[in-house]
């Protein structure tokens, strides 16, 4: 039995094939796509994934049966949230300025199956968002016209009543999604003009709202006749801060779009800061209006803003704010149909999904594959499908991307850059892999194939601190951390803080509901995992970080990233269970696909050396240095080359 059993070898070589994380090319700017997109481009783009028909929408169902007018406070506390997530999608864009989003921000610092399944739950994210907003588009549209396309098609096509379909096929959402994707196939610049137009026409929209509504605006309608300004208090604040929270998702378009942007380094952090700020601006202006125009309470839920201009005498303005939200839902489509594909792309050209979707049409420089194929499984999706039930796996994958992108940023602001410091190899060549560490002038620590081989004990204090060691200040207190290889400590920091986080939101979530814990135990144990977290917290801040001033970097790491880590576990854990069974699935799925295709035809794979057989040998000299020889171990059919003379001196003494 124990020769069936895997090795210990075999397991972690295992492990580090799932862990494996992608190497960079040094040139980061050459790209196969047409670096053609401005900071204006971008900020439009994200502007269009965030501002859609939410705006139209969402603020009604929130102020009327979540928290009354105080939706103005859910906004900003949910665009605060935001904000933190992010700026950690501006840092990574502006250091890797590579399509494939929280995919690949996760792949370069994380590992290659937590990149994987992130792109994975991406790719269903866009496809069930883009196809929810088409028929969100054919049901608003149809609606103008008395749903004569609803009659129509139940009339002479016919309903049905099978689970997990829709009732009638929509083929004016699916018809909107075919048009998109074929705008989509013509290019970057293309689709960033139609973008343009669109945006224009919704951002007039909008300001014709605030002017109007603020024209109109009644005082009296936050006064405590109609129930106040927070009607349902502080609780209702807080639960309309998780639902307006998702009005915020479409920035991530943004840092899916930094290979075609000319100057990334710039232009995605401005463009996030940009499209961020005035897509909040938005959301709590028109909330104000809307609230003040006419009182909460009689709001309506799906037309809100259409109906409080009827109801105050200007119902010719529902049509303006009809046009106003097509457009709107306009831009959302062309923001998933423009991301998904990159992000696709990314996959496959890492090996990590099928190469036909790596294809880049020459004179478009876009992924035509990947854009026709996805946009045809969207417009299926909306021809056929019920999405109702599948629309909050939408938050549950957009949590995980954000909350891997918040890890990663801490990981891989405590990494030591690669080929920061040059060596020369035996010969006077220069190595060809330079090792990262201290100058050589200062080495106290050499590493053999055990990577722990110690040999000199030196004052750490005079030496150059490299990221992820230990900071002087702490060292008295810690030394027993300095033993550890740069970067391990954080390391594990970061998997300490994310069960930290999880078990505390755990705790407030479940704790008095589901668990019915009593008072003593829900208090120690949320001071237990508390401690844990600000204990994982204070490790990390312990070390030295990077401190590149050449791109964006967000402050307060890793006070930032943590705090963006511990919302997204807590909004990710008040979803229903069946929103978590069915991710589960997706998810076994994913695994199936990445075992099957994904770990064999990776490039990081094809790029790892075979394993060979060596044998070494170490010269250590008194003044500390080491020196090194190492003879490849023939093949028994091949007899082994005799060592030079120099290899059998003996020791200086």
């Amino acid at each position: 039995m124990a020769r069936w059993l895997p090795r210990s070898t075999d397991l972690t070589r295992f492990c580090q094939k799932l862990n494996r994380v992608k190497t960079l090319e040094d040139d980061m700017m050459e790209t196969s796509f047409n670096r053609c997109l401005s900071t204006v481009d971008l900020t439009l783009l994200g502007i269009g994934g965030m501002v859609g028909s939410g705006l139209y929408v969402l603020t009604g169902t929130v102020a009327k049966e979540i928290a009354g007018p105080a939706v103005i406070v859910s906004f900003i506390i949910a665009g605060f949230a935001s904000l933190l997530a992010a700026l950690c999608y501006a840092e990574f864009g502006a250091r890797v300025p590579k399509t494939g989003s929280a995919y690949m921000f996760t792949y370069v610092s994380v590992g290659e199956i937590w990149a994987f399944l992130i792109g994975w739950n991406v790719l269903l994210e866009y496809m069930i968002g883009g196809a929810a907003v088409a028929r969100a588009w054919s049901g608003y549209l149809d609606s103008i016209f008395n749903h004569q396309v609803k009659n129509f098609t139940e009339t002479h096509v016919g309903t049905w009543q099978v689970p997990f379909l829709a009732r009638y096929p929509d083929f004016l959402a699916a018809a909107i999604l075919l048009v998109a994707t074929a705008f989509i196939s013509f290019g970057a610049k293309v689709s960033s003009w139609l973008n343009h137009v669109f945006s224009a026409v919704s951002m007039g929209v909008i300001l014709f709202i605030l002017v109007m509504g603020f024209v109109l605006a009644q005082p009296k309608n936050w006064s405590a006749q109609e129930g106040g300004f927070a009607p349902y208090g502080l609780s209702g604040i807080m639960a309309g801060t998780a639902t307006c929270f998702y009005a915020f998702v479409g920035f991530d378009v943004i840092a899916a779009s930094s290979e075609e942007a000319r100057n990334p380094q710039r232009a995605v952090p401005r463009a996030i800061a940009f499209s961020l700020g005035l897509a909040t601006g938005a959301y709590i202006l028109v909330s104000v209006v809307l609230t003040l125009m006419v009182p909460w309470h009689t709001l309506d839920p799906d037309s809100a803003l259409a109906d409080a201009f009827y109801r105050r005498g200007y119902a010719w303005a529902g049509f303006l704010v009809a046009a106003g939200s097509i457009c709107a839902m306009n831009t959302v489509l062309l923001s998933n149909l423009f991301s998904l594909p990159r992000i696709v792309y990314a996959m496959a050209e890492d090996g990590l999904f099928f190469r036909v979707f790596s294809r880049v049409h020459p004179r478009t420089q876009v992924p035509v594959v990947g854009i026709v194929v996805f946009g045809l499984l969207m417009a299926l999706l909306a021809l056929v499908f019920d999405l109702e039930a599948l629309v909050q796996f939408l938050s549950i994958g957009t949590l995980l991307a954000y909350t891997f992108v918040a890890a990663s940023i801490i990981v891989l602001r405590f990494q030591q850059q690669k080929g920061s410091v040059s060596t020369t190899a035996a010969g006077g060549q220069p190595d060809p892999e330079p090792r990262e560490g201290p100058s050589a002038g200062e080495l106290k620590e050499y590493e053999s194939f055990s990577d722990k081989l110690q040999l000199v004990d030196r004052d750490k204090s005079k030496e150059h601190r490299e990221p992820g060691q230990l900071k002087a200040a702490f060292e008295p207190y810690l030394e027993f951390l300095s033993d550890f290889y740069p970067g391990e400590v954080v390391t594990v920091a970061v998997v300490t803080l994310m069960v930290s986080a999880i078990c505390l939101c755990s705790i407030l979530v479940f704790g008095n509901t589901h668990l019915h814990l009593p008072t003593w135990s829900y208090s120690l144990l949320l001071v237990l995992f508390s401690l844990g977290f600000l204990l994982s917290l204070f490790l990390i801040w312990a070390h030295e970080q990077q401190r590149n001033t050449q791109t964006f970097q967000i402050p307060l790491v890793p006070l930032s990233p943590a705090l963006s880590i511990v919302l997204n576990i807590y909004l990710m854990l008040k979803l229903s269970y069946m929103t978590w069974l069915r991710f589960a699935v997706w998810l076994l799925l994913g695994l199936l696909v990445y075992f099957g295709y994904g770990i064999w035809h990776s490039k990081e794979n094809l790029r790892e050396p075979r394993p060979q057989r060596v044998s070494a040998r170490y010269v250590v000299f008194p003044s500390g240095s080491l020196e090194e020889r190492v003879q490849p171990v023939q093949p028994s059919s091949q007899p082994a080359p005799a060592l030079p003379d120099t290899d059998t001196e003996d020791c200086k003494r």
